[in-house]
């Protein structure tokens, strides 16, 4: 008689395979990063320069200008935005590629209806800059989840299980 095996799921490994890594949206909160804009991390991996987030912007919002040390992409699941340096909008389902040393101010039009919600995949420092085009703050997959943890843990919250972390 043969019994009946378990079905394997993603969260053990089976057969020396890794598994596969879950999070619910409401295990990682969303955090204000700056006024009008909330951030989620979703996973950091320091060693290679990662780091994916989940930005909710409010109409209006702009973030400071900023150069990438290495590429970004982007995927816009709710609302839009755009560069204030190019005349593209991006809407919801929309897709952008931004190769390493892009410069450019992210922002969410005053005229928009809804929050807008873009999932972001890193790699590298985003280097904010002054009207002079200096750095005035480095942000790397590091402080980014230094930052996160810090505003989690001012607002009440568990440590969050940012996969990586």
């Amino acid at each position: 008689m043969s019994v009946a095996q378990p079905v394997p799921t993603f969260s053990v490994p089976v057969d020396g395979i890794p598994a596969a890594l879950h999070r619910g949206e409401s295990e990682l909160p969303f955090v204000e990063f700056e006024p009008g804009v909330e951030m989620q991390v979703l996973q950091v991996d320091i060693p290679t320069g990662l780091w994916v987030i989940r930005m909710r912007l409010q109409p209006g919002a702009t973030l400071p200008t900023h150069r990438h040390g290495g590429e970004v992409f982007a995927f816009t699941l709710a609302g839009a935005w755009k560069y204030l340096e190019y005349p593209e909008v991006n809407t919801a389902g929309s897709y952008l590629y931004e190769p390493a040393g892009s410069i450019h101010t992210l922002h969410a039009p005053a005229s928009n209806t809804e929050v807008t919600d873009v999932w972001f995949a890193i790699r590298g420092p985003n280097l904010n800059l002054d009207a002079e085009g200096k750095v005035t703050l480095i942000l790397d997959a590091g402080l980014v989840l230094k930052v996160y943890q810090s505003k989690c843990k001012k607002a009440g919250l568990p440590r969050p299980a940012v996969i990586g972390a």
